[in-house]
């Protein structure tokens, strides 16, 4: 006798269980010098959702199931305790491993977690006297010691599956909820691009964390929905793991720009071990152009850029809608998602691929006489939104569906995205707005700067000033008054930094954003030249 499944639900256990029906003898997961077929894996999650069942206990006056903490790398332990998690009916919470002892005690004590699933060292950053809801620890996926099978219940549809914590770039993390019904859909959505992004042939690199949405479903849970082949890899070495992607003949990429950047710089080697690659698609961090250019002159393989949020399970728009990538545009709004850009005032500028206003002139011209939308905030609405924030749903989507990201974006004539900025790092000078990422895209222009980082910090007469964090490129000697210099020549004055600090690297998350808290200064910078105190009527240039 089987545990009970529900073939019809939206869960990707249950997807699984397809496959290993389908072709159990196929492999499902390589790893190192491992392989899982569906039938293996099926069969460990089964005898771990047994275990998680009878572990995790549901608390008194808890109205969500149990959840199960899960803090592994890339290996095969996380696939099982995960997809465990979502047989046995629980909630499955994806932990950092990496976090450390109060990172970690925050999203468990947060979760009320009845069981963690970790590797030996983050247990040993558990301090269970401090987390009186969790009742249980295991160092690998535990497997029931009874005989028999245990009634499992049936979860699917609006039932949460995950809680995903943000990475917490702008304050402390918050859990988002995903109901299997949103990791469903957005493969529904990505599905419907023709050509098709991952099919049942294909074997996808899964090298980005798991217990970040950007892995765990545009890479896992493709693979599982799919009936694909994953390929796992906990530590992508110096030249990026290339022996795995050529024994494997790895056929779909899911980066970010870093890896992209090793890839490019791997030269021949490179190229041999991408020959089998059918798409490449990068996402978590704008993707600079010259990194994209390179890697497909280095392998011949074009790079589609992709956006999308935690809350969001996670893809929203994608350049290969439109099939063709465009420097700097993060592509067009996926079939399924509505996507509208918002001004300041509440008025849509665009919607769904169409202006929402007239061409009043002046005030659409980004650059050059070019046609398009100001920058307006992201508003979307789709199957794959969240439901809202743990554990009561705040901050969720709206009465109509529609949630807005927080992140800037304009179009341009041919209806392709470009993301601008977040709207918290926004920064205002004498009232105008200055957006990081142009700032950020003109230092990093210079042949000096390797990196940059751009943030406004408080200043007596224009209410903000731009501050600039910059990692100056190997062998460089560049000057503050250099830099300063050539944002001169290529900015207008409010948008100018008025200090630059050098820095020996940036603060990055786990998938590659710049943790801008981290370099905020403690006391505002004294800048050097005199911040601009004109009034000006232009609207700002927010070309990349």
């Amino acid at each position: 006798m089987q545990d009970a499944v529900d073939s019809s639900a939206p869960n990707l256990a249950d997807r699984l269980r397809r496959a290993a029906v389908a072709h159990g003898d196929r492999p499902a997961l390589h790893w190192r010098d491992r392989t899982l077929t569906w039938s293996q894996l099926d069969a460990a999650v089964t005898a771990t959702a047994r275990a998680l069942a009878g572990a995790a206990r549901p608390a008194v006056g808890d109205e969500h199931p149990p959840r199960v903490a899960i803090a592994f790398g890339n290996t095969p332990d996380f696939v099982v305790a995960y997809l465990a998690a979502l047989r046995a009916g629980l909630v499955a919470v994806p932990v950092n491993p990496g976090f450390t002892a109060r990172e970690l005690r925050h999203v468990l004590a947060d979760s009320g977690a009845a069981v963690l699933v970790c590797a030996a060292e983050v247990r040993d950053r558990v301090n269970r006297a401090d987390l009186p809801a969790l009742a249980a620890v295991y160092t690998a996926p535990p497997v029931t010691g009874g005989d028999g099978p245990v009634d499992l219940p049936t979860r699917g549809g609006d039932d949460l599956a995950v809680l995903l914590y943000t990475s917490g770039t702008e304050g402390r993390p918050k859990g988002a909820m995903l109901s299997h019904r949103a990791l469903a859909a957005n493969h529904g959505q990505v599905g419907r691009i023709d050509p098709p992004v991952v099919g049942p042939d294909d074997t996808v690199l899964l090298a980005l964390p798991l217990f970040h949405a950007y892995g765990l479903n545009s890479g896992l849970g493709a693979v599982l929905h799919h009936g694909a082949t994953g390929v796992l890899v906990d530590e992508l070495g110096p030249d990026g793991a290339l022996a795995d992607l050529a024994r494997h003949r790895v056929s779909v990429l899911v980066g970010v720009p870093s890896m992209f950047l090793t890839w490019a710089e791997a030269g021949a080697a490179g190229a041999a071990a991408l020959a089998s690659v059918r798409v490449a698609v990068c996402g978590a961090a704008p993707l600079p152009p010259a990194v994209a250019a390179r890697f497909t002159e280095t392998t011949g393989h074009r790079v589609h850029v992709g956006y999308g949020l935690t809350e969001t399970a996670p893809v929203l728009t994608s350049t290969l809608v439109g099939g063709q990538p465009k420097a700097g545009s993060i592509g067009r709004p996926l079939p399924g998602v509505g996507l509208r850009l918002v001004g300041p005032d509440g008025v849509d500028l665009w919607r769904d691929g169409v202006p929402a206003v007239e061409e009043d002139a002046d005030e659409l011209d980004l650059a050059d006489g070019a046609e398009g939308t100001d920058p307006g905030q992201i508003v979307v609405r789709g199957d794959n939104l969240f439901a809202g924030y743990w554990p009561d749903g705040r901050g969720g989507p709206d009465a109509d569906g529609w949630w807005a990201t927080g992140d800037v974006a304009y179009a341009d004539a041919d209806g392709d995205l470009f993301l601008v900025d977040r709207l918290g790092e926004l920064i205002l000078v004498n009232g105008f707005n200055v957006y990081p990422h142009e700032v950020e895209s003109v230092l990093q222009a210079h042949p000096g700067v390797a990196e940059s980082a751009v943030l406004g910090v408080p200043h007596p007469r224009t209410g903000e000033t731009v501050q600039a964090y910059v990692v100056r490129a190997a062998g460089s000697t560049a000057t503050a008054e250099e830099l300063l210099g050539h944002c001169a020549r290529n900015l207008a004055r409010f948008k100018c930094p008025t200090a630059v600090e050098f820095v020996d690297s940036l603060p990055y998350s786990a998938i590659g954003k710049v943790r801008k808290t981290e370099l905020r200064p403690a006391a505002p910078p004294v800048p050097s030249p005199a911040p601009p105190t004109e009034i000006r009527t232009e609207v700002p240039d927010v070309q990349p």
